[in-house]
């Protein structure tokens, strides 16, 4: 079966509810078939999995889906074997990647997804969609088994992309820094997810969504703008 994925860049736009911009596409994705979402909350590090499952859950809930969070399962596998949807919220992402790794849930999830089950994640959550967490704003807070991540699909996200200059900051660019991560590793795409905007996985294609343009890096050749009109399949290729 085909991947369905659903990678968020943000998960709150100024001035905007949580969720907000996204709420319509998250509908639209999970649809009907899926009535009940697991929640991996492992992300959050300052707020407890409770209270992160509970502002997720006011999302849902209006949406009209079920939320069962996985740190309250006993048996990890068994919930994300079961799930209907597999929903991965933001926050830190060495500290997501840290659990997944703990919990023993990389490949049972990547399993449920190249099965056809819809993944959805916003931040930290659409990073570890990637192949590895290494493109990554966090502060590595917390070491990881691994950097490997779920590799869902076969390019690299870096979420909150901008190239908006800075007043006075002196610092490399997100840029450079993206830059630098394909000098050694070249193999890799790098997709500048800005605030607002999404990628649909579906059907082998690729979309975006959203009010922005995307920005793709490769290495040895031009970074470019896309917007929404653009074929992005190349990224799976």
């Amino acid at each position: 079966m085909e991947k369905r994925l659903l990678l968020i860049s943000n998960s709150t736009n100024y001035r905007d509810d949580y969720l907000a911009h996204a709420k319509t596409y998250i509908k639209s994705f999970l649809g009907d078939k899926a009535r009940q979402v697991l929640f991996v909350p492992y992300a959050s590090v300052a707020m407890t999995y409770d209270e992160y499952f509970n502002k997720v859950n006011n999302v849902f809930m209006d949406l009209q889906y079920e939320v069962k969070s996985i740190h309250d399962a006993k048996n990890k596998s068994s919930a994300v074997e079961n799930a209907e949807a597999i929903v991965v919220g933001g926050g830190n992402t060495f500290h997501l990647t840290h659990m997944l790794h703990e919990n023993n849930i990389i490949k049972p999830i990547r399993k449920k997804v190249e099965t056809g089950t819809p993944y959805l994640g916003w931040s930290a959550g659409s990073n570890v969609a990637c192949p590895t967490l290494m493109t990554t704003n966090d502060m590595p807070v917390i070491q990881p088994k691994s950097f490997e991540t779920l590799n869902l699909v076969p390019f690299q996200i870096n979420p909150h992309y901008t190239d908006t200059p800075i007043p006075n900051y002196k610092g490399e660019t997100r840029e450079e820094r993206i830059k630098e991560f394909m000098v050694l590793n070249p193999n890799y795409k790098v997709v500048g997810l800005k605030e607002g905007t999404m990628l649909l996985i579906e059907n082998g294609k690729v979309t975006l969504l959203g009010n922005k343009t995307v920005k793709i890096f490769q290495y040895k050749k031009p970074s470019l703008e896309y917007d929404k009109a653009a074929t992005l399949d190349f990224l799976l290729s």
